[in-house]
Order: C-alpha cells, then sequence, then structure tokens
C-alpha cells in the first residue's frame, strides 16, 4: 500500500494538471482544481509521514520498466527524501493560493505547469535509478522555463532563456558522465544498470572518476548555485512571478545540493573527498559575496535572491564539511531555507502589489500602514538571520558546532559570515518597515488568504525554531548511512 502511495503522490499533481487543462475556459474552476489537487497531495504526504514515524525504516519501490537498458522504476524513501516531498507539497498548495489574485491570463497553462513542476521535484527526491532521476531532473526545468517566460516581469524572456541555457548545460554534462559510468559498469560486470547502489559499486581510477565527477558536480553546482555559475538566479528571481519565485527558492536549489550528497558524494567518493576544499572555498565565495551584493541592492526581490546566494554557501560548506552535525545541519537548513525565504518572496510580491514597486526607496514607514504584514515580515527576517527561537537558528548552529569540532577556523568563519548577513537585513527592515512613508496615501493591510498563507508559514518557522527534535530524529538513520557508506568506500579505495 505504501509502495503506490509513493507514485500516487509524485503523479497526482501532474494527472491535476491535465484536468486543469481541460477546464482552461474556466479560469475560478481552475484554481479551485489546482487547490484541491495540491491539498490532496500534502494530504498524502502527511499521512505517509504518520505512517513512516509509526514503522520507520526506508520504503522502496523497485519495478522493471526498460529491460533492454537495465531500466527500473525505483523509488525510495527515507527521513531526509520525507521532508524534502512535505517541504514540495506544503509550498507548492501556497504558490497556488499566493496566484489566487495575481495570475490573470494563461490561468490553466500556469497552473498546469506549477503542477507539472511539483511532480518533476518529488520525483527527483524519490528515484534511486539515476535515468528516472535523470528524467525528473530535466522536468523541473521545463515549467519553471515557461513559468518565467509567460508570466514574469518586464525582461522575463531573457531571465528564462539564461536559466533554461544554464541548466540544459550542466544537464547535458551530467548526461555524459551517467552513460560513461553505467558503460564502465558493464564491463565490469556484464551487467547494464542505472541503479545507484549498483553504479556505487563501480571500481574507477582517480583520473576517470575525477572528470565524472566533476561534471556532476557542475550539474548539481549550477542549481545550488555556486559561485561563479549562479548568475543566473538574481535574473530568474527578479523576473519571476511571486510564486516561481517561490519554486526557485524552495525546492529547486534544494535539488542540487540534494544530488550532491545523495547521488555525487556516494557515487564518486574519492574525488568528493579531493574536492572538499575547493567546496568550502567556493562555499564561502557565496556565502561572503552573497551577503555583500545584496548590501547593495535597492530591489527588495534582488536582495532576498542574492541572500540565497549566501545562504545556499553556507549550506555547501556544512556538506564539505561531511560530518554528522554539519551534514544534518546542512539538511534541516535546505528546509529552514525553503520556508524563510519562500515567506519573505511571497511579502515582497504582496508589497509591490500594493505600492507598486519593489524599490527599498519607494517604501518606507509600512509598519503605520500594514502592521500585520510588516509583523510578518519582521518575523520572518528575523528567522532569516538565525534568531534563537526560530527554525533558522537550528540549521545554522549544527552546522557552526560540526565545523568548531573538526575545523575551528571554519567555523569562526563562518559565524564572519552570518554576522554579514545581519547587516544587510537590518537595512532591509529600516528601510521598509521604519523608513519615512514616501507617500501619504493608505495601503490595504493582509487579507485573510494572505494571512492564512503566512500564518501557516509561521507556524511551521517557529515550531522548528522551538522543538527541531521530530526533523532531527528522521534525518539521524539517513544521514549516518550518508557518512558510514562513504567511509567505507573511501576504505576500499584506499583513502
Amino acid at each position: 500500500m505504501i509502495p503506490l502511495l509513493l507514485s500516487a503522490i509524485i503523479f497526482l499533481p501532474l494527472f491535476g494538471g491535465l484536468i486543469v487543462l481541460a477546464f482552461s475556459r474556466y479560469p475560478d474552476r481552475c484554481r479551485w482544481i489546482s487547490l484541491g489537487i495540491t491539498g490532496a497531495d500534502l494530504f498524502l504526504v502527511a499521512n505517509l509521514l504518520v505512517q513512516f514515524i509509526q514503522n520507520p525504516g526506508a520504503i522502496t519501490v523497485d519495478l522493471l520498466w526498460i529491460e533492454t537498458f537495465g531500466i527500473r522504476y525505483a523509488l525510495a524513501l527515507d527521513g531526509i527524501s520525507l521532508l524534502l516531498i512535505l517541504l514540495t507539497a506544503f509550498l507548492t498548495l501556497l504558490c497556488v493560493l499566493v496566484s489566487w489574485r495575481s495570475i490573470t491570463k494563461r490561468v490553466a497553462a500556469f497552473h498546469f505547469f506549477l503542477l507539472l513542476s511539483q511532480t518533476g521535484v518529488i520525483g527527483l527526491f524519490l528515484a534511486t535509478d539515476l535515468f528516472l532521476f535523470y528524467l525528473f531532473w530535466e522536468l523541473q526545468v521545463i515549467p519553471l522555463f515557461f513559468l518565467i517566460g509567460i508570466w514574469g516581469h518586464s525582461d522575463r524572456v531573457h531571465a528564462a532563456i539564461k536559466f533554461f541555457i544554464f541548466s540544459i548545460t550542466g544537464s547535458l554534462l551530467m548526461l555524459i558522465a551517467l552513460i560513461g559510468v553505467v558503460m564502465i559498469h558493464k564491463s565490469q560486470t556484464g551487467e547494464v544498470s542505472f541503479s545507484i547502489y549498483a553504479l556505487n559499486t563501480t571500481l574507477l581510477t582517480a583520473k576517470t572518476e575525477g572528470w565524472l565527477y566533476a561534471a556532476f558536480l557542475l550539474a548539481f553546482a549550477i542549481k545550488i548555485p555556486l559561485f561563479p555559475v549562479h548568475t543566473w538566479l538574481p535574473d530568474a528571481h527578479t523576473e519571476a512571478p511571486t510564486a516561481g519565485s517561490v519554486i526557485l527558492a524552495g525546492l529547486l536549489l534544494k535539488t542540487g545540493m540534494y544530488g550532491l550528497f545523495r547521488i555525487g558524494f556516494p557515487l564518486f567518493p574519492g574525488a568528493a573527498h579531493n574536492s572538499a576544499s575547493v567546496l568550502l572555498i567556493l562555499g564561502f565565495i557565496g556565502l561572503f559575496y552573497g551577503a555583500w551584493i545584496a548590501l547593495a541592492q535597492q530591489d527588495m526581490k534582488r536582495l532576498v535572491a542574492y541572500s540565497s546566494i549566501s545562504h545556499m554557501g553556507l549550506m555547501v560548506i556544512g556538506l564539505a564539511l561531511w560530518n554528522r552535525y554539519t551534514l544534518s545541519g546542512s539538511i534541516l537548513q535546505m528546509i529552514n531555507h525553503g520556508l524563510v525565504t519562500s515567506a519573505l518572496f511571497i511579502l515582497v510580491g504582496m508589497i509591490d502589489e500594493r505600492i507598486g514597486s519593489r524599490q527599498m526607496e519607494k517604501a518606507g514607514g509600512l509598519w503605520r500602514k500594514m502592521p500585520l504584514l510588516s509583523g510578518f515580515f519582521l518575523l520572518f527576517a528575523m528567522a532569516s538571520v538565525g534568531l534563537p527561537g526560530l527554525n533558522n537558528f537550528v540549521g545554522e548552529i549544527l552546522i557552526l558546532a560540526g565545523a568548531f569540532k573538526t575545523r575551528p577556523w571554519v567555523g569562526a568563519l563562518g559565524f564572519v559570515g552570518i554576522v554579514f548577513t545581519l547587516v544587510y537585513t537590518l537595512r532591509l527592515i529600516q528601510e521598509v518597515l521604519f523608513g519615512e512613508p514616501k507617500t501619504d496615501d493608505p495601503y490595504p493591510d493582509l487579507s485573510l488568504r494572505e494571512t492564512a498563507i503566512l500564518g501557516a508559514i509561521a507556524i511551521v518557522v517557529i515550531f522548528i525554531g522551538l522543538h527541531p527534535d521530530p526533523l532531527l530524529n528522521l534525518l539521524e538513520g539517513p544521514v549516518g548511512e550518508l557518512l558510514g557508506g562513504t567511509k567505507n568506500l573511501l576504505t576500499l579505495q584506499g583513502y
């Protein structure tokens, strides 16, 4: 029953998207159908969570799909993938609600692409056959390209094309490397297989492993994104509709991190081990560079976009250190960043709808005019800087504690990077909420729908900040398996 549930969770959004297209002449029906589908998918994931807690342990699906090429329909669910698909279902539901009034043209097509992206992301987080993983990896790019290119802002076509070129370049290199690994595995075993578990046993020379890992790393680095392949992100965020920014920041960036620790490190342990110093350097560049550029921004949406680069840099640092504390912190921070940054993008979109601009110089004094919106803005801004009692604090303290345990200088430098985050966030709060009002025009405060959207995220943010144990318990087992499996492979290869 549970294996069938995994497939239902993946493909229900796609099925719902096709139904939405059938009602393209009725925009309101499209909205309600999309809300029902995303709500049903979230309910299924929540039901899966309850069953998983009652009976912990990996849940797998393994069916023969394309026998000639050894391709299987193989899925696996553990605590990591469970939290990520829960985040996906939750944020996609909120995307439907966020777009309820703002999307007025081609409503059916918009919701179809939104639901299609949900299928792609959830499938990616569950796939253990690398051919299937690659299909979902490519599938997630297509709807984002159209969401940005059709429903984005003035320079949307340029941003969509730039996003597509970066994504497809990395994907094609990953495909070539994947085929290379499969062919080497076939030459050693006589069997064609795309299973991550089978390919993990493939013996590679150091040079071959390095080149193959580099191709996978580039694809994942583009999605994270890591410096210097990050330049597509600010443009994509700035031009995307609010729902597109939520999908990008909350989910798409997480697929790059997920691919790196779930596939890149286990499949190429020696090369990954050797790349740790490079990842640390790139992570620190992202942490400081993203914060520094964010400090110079006047566009609130672009500021939040650069802050994403900074936050993802800290997660890469935790991943590169590869110990239980830092890895758990990085994975938890993927969830935290998805929640908080999505909330900030939603708030910026709501402000833009009211004042007609995202420029900080045209905002100011919003606390007096929209106290409810401002209260949520302050809450999520404080969560972003890691205020104790809110969710980001837990992930950041785990990364820093693990860093101080093994490399104190990394922990100290990471702490300085977090202080940079505080500087640009306080500037954002001061200018938008407490600065001098730029106009005497009254602005409407949050509606019931908008309050429900932000309130739902706020509840989760506070819950994780005050009681992170349920999430950390779900991560404990799979994190131990990742660390143990990679250590065993390194030992076999003489590291």
